[in-house]
């Protein structure tokens, strides 16, 4: 599908949606998004097909020359994430003018 518009190297991927065989994937570098594609689903682990799954990817030459999912960083994000929005949604104390 789309090359890969990174630098020869290992990255963290972040799986932002998977549809029709398409998977829109972000990549992170020592915390700092770098980039994203579109690519064919196939070309990263089954079990790493599903939104927000955290892939450690090694770029060769434009496309991702191997792929492995951690699933237990997929959890911790999802965690912090469903904390920050659980924080957020909470609304602040009202001001009674007394």
């Amino acid at each position: 599908m789309t090359e890969i518009d990174l630098a020869d190297g290992a990255y963290t991927a972040v799986v932002d949606t998977v549809e029709d065989g398409l998977a829109t994937v972000f990549f992170e570098r020592d915390g700092d998004d770098v980039g994203n594609a579109v690519l064919d689903a196939d070309r990263l682990p089954s079990e790493g097909r599903h939104a927000d799954a955290i892939l450690d990817v090694r770029i060769e030459d434009g496309s991702i020359a191997a792929a492995t999912y951690d699933p237990e960083r997929t959890s911790t994000r999802a965690d912090a994430a469903q904390d920050r929005f659980d924080r957020l949604s909470k609304r602040p104390p009202k001001d009674d003018p007394e």
